[in-house]
């Protein structure tokens, strides 16, 4: 009977996957590296676009997009069965466990067996329908959570690797790059994020992390490089009371690099990619 259940359950998962024309992945092998705010704003604005989007986050003992998109602690509607993912604006549906747990500050202390099991139950009970693409934000690392979805999702269209410009992410960076080409996944890109930041003040630059790190990691790894993300404290704040930055501020410089970034992701997607800016 046990088996039967886990049977079932691994073909809703492949049903559910195979309506959904590309499953694209963002991850950084080591945290606080505004991963999810890239996740985050590329989902967005693939929904701006017109393109039904999915974001789900995998991160379960950090999950941060329900507060990023303003939908944390929000009840899902269910029938029983199947969960309802939240509308998050026009054509964006999301998930996350920061949405699902009543008490956002409650720690999920759980091992990796359950871990797996609420992963998969992300993508076999949850009512994602036909989508264009669903944006994947995976926590820091190369453990449970990022293997266990790249082996649920085996036709996995490809991964983003987001990083700073100092030598520890940029190493952390090729340990992420190099897990990808062992389990199977395209590397769509490196991006490099939190460059430099323009001082209110006297208008001077400050590399706050270094700078071009990110795009020589991506060289010598022979992977895309996507860009690199300027900082701004708008885009943090924005995070904080869960409001999609490139969406408010498109012609601020980090919404325009992220815009550049997806851009040149979607070139190797050409379904999604129609040949103009996103």
């Amino acid at each position: 009977m046990h088996k039967v259940h886990i049977d079932h359950r691994e073909s809703l998962v492949k049903e559910n996957m195979a309506r959904i024309g590309h499953k694209i992945l963002v991850m950084s092998n080591k945290g606080g590296v505004g991963k999810s705010t890239i996740a985050v704003n590329f989902a967005a604005l693939l929904a701006s676009r017109g393109l039904k989007t999915g974001l789900l986050d995998i991160d379960i003992h950090g999950p941060s997009v329900a507060r990023m998109t303003a939908q944390e602690g929000r009840t899902h509607a269910s029938d029983g069965e199947f969960i309802e993912p939240i509308e998050v604006m026009p054509n964006l549906k999301m998930i996350s466990l920061g949405s699902l747990m009543r008490k956002g500050d409650a720690p999920a202390i759980w091992r990796g067996p359950l871990k797996r099991g609420v992963l998969k139950q992300f993508l076999s009970d949850v009512k994602w329908g036909d989508l264009d693409a669903l944006v994947i934000d995976a926590p820091p690392g190369t453990g449970d959570e990022p293997l266990t979805i790249c082996q649920l999702i085996p036709e996995m269209t490809g991964a983003v690797v987001v990083t700073t410009g100092q030598e520890v992410a940029l190493l952390d960076s090729r340990k992420a790059v190099n897990f990808l080409k062992q389990v199977g996944v395209p590397v769509l890109g490196v991006l490099e994020n939190m460059t430099a930041f323009c001082c209110p003040h006297c208008s001077k630059e400050i590399d706050l992390f270094k700078t071009g790190g990110g795009e020589r990691a991506a060289i010598e790894l022979g992977v895309p490089f996507l860009g690199s993300v300027p900082f701004d404290p708008a885009m943090v704040d924005a995070g904080d009371v869960g409001k999609i930055y490139a969406v408010e501020a498109p012609s601020a410089p980090p919404s325009v690099a992220i815009v550049k970034a997806l851009s040149e992701v979607l070139k190797n997607i050409p379904s999604l990619y129609k040949g103009e800016a996103v």
